[in-house]
């Protein structure tokens, strides 16, 4: 029982992590207009607490997806493949749930723009970028 807990709190902070450089490159290129430029009108949030709180609890359950005994093994396979490969499931959910449905923003949140899918995938990379890494470092510990 203490190895699946101490593997799920391993997972859930790594998935926050994630969240946590998610959150700040969001708010950074936001910041610096750069979804704008491309054509996405994703908004630069408010540096907050409103603004992290739920980002990095639901990074956070995101990141225990990383339970999951695949792609384990040496740096490029535990990091790359699983970072992105598991960045698919959050970014799955907020293409074809949170936009569409609860956001009103078409599926993919293409009213966005034609490049918010783009946008959304390379910044739930780097959450599973950073949250493989946090794991497949407490992996080797």
């Amino acid at each position: 029982m203490g190895n699946v807990l101490s593997r799920m709190s391993v997972g859930f902070a790594a998935g926050c992590l994630g969240a946590l450089v998610n959150s700040w490159l969001v708010w950074y290129l936001g910041r610096r207009g750069i979804p704008r430029m491309f054509g996405v009108a994703i908004a630069a949030p408010n540096w907050s607490l409103s603004f992290l709180y739920p980002r990095l609890i639901w990074g956070g359950i995101w990141g225990l997806i990383f339970l999951l005994p695949i792609w384990r093994g040496n740096f490029w396979v535990a990091v790359f493949s699983r970072g992105i490969i598991f960045s698919l499931a959050p970014t799955a959910f907020q293409l074809f749930y949170v936009f569409p449905v609860m956001a009103g923003k078409g599926t993919m949140g293409l009213a966005l723009g034609k490049l918010t899918p783009l946008f959304v995938f390379c910044y739930n990379a780097v959450w599973g970028l950073c949250a493989a890494f946090w794991v497949y470092l407490e992996e080797r510990r």
